[in-house]
């Protein structure tokens, strides 16, 4: 005689319930956040080193600038005359856009030329310099840059 009714479970299922699966899929979905999340504080981190390294760049362009005057013409750094400014706004990559604000510093000291160089990200534009100068590290200082040029 043969009964009808239930048939015994399997010993050995195959598959997933759609229980684990959501398991996994939640799992997996709160690793690739953690993973987006990291993703956004590289690309962060290498936009700010970019700056830094644009900025360490035209510090230095400035400075090998200033060596080749003479005693006579960083005496009275800034020249209008020249068209030198102390205080430029700049746009290093030409689109029109002022990316940094550099500021220089020459002072005559016992022994030669005092130079101070400071380039600032574009947000520091509208701001004075005596402001940037005073506090660089409030201001997002980017570069700076000391040196002595010996005439």
């Amino acid at each position: 005689m043969v009964k009808l009714g239930r048939r015994p479970a399997a010993k050995n299922p195959k598959g997933f319930s759609l229980i684990e699966a959501l398991i996994g899929i939640s799992i997996i979905g709160i690793a690739m956040l953690g993973l987006a999340q990291a993703f956004l504080l590289c690309v962060n981190n290498n936009t700010r080193a970019g700056e830094i390294s644009h900025a360490t760049f035209l510090a230095q362009q400035q400075l090998d600038y200033l060596r080749t005057l003479t005693a006579a013409e960083l005496s009275t750094f800034p020249s209008t005359a020249r068209g030198e400014s102390a205080d430029q706004n700049l746009d290093p990559n030409g689109d029109g856009t002022v990316d940094f604000r550099r500021i220089t510093q020459v002072s005559t000291g016992g022994i030669g030329y005092a130079v101070k160089i400071l380039v600032f990200p574009a947000t520091a534009v509208g701001k004075t310099a005596t402001a940037l100068v005073a506090a660089p590290s409030s201001h997002r200082v980017r570069a700076v840059l000391s040196s002595i040029i010996i005439r």
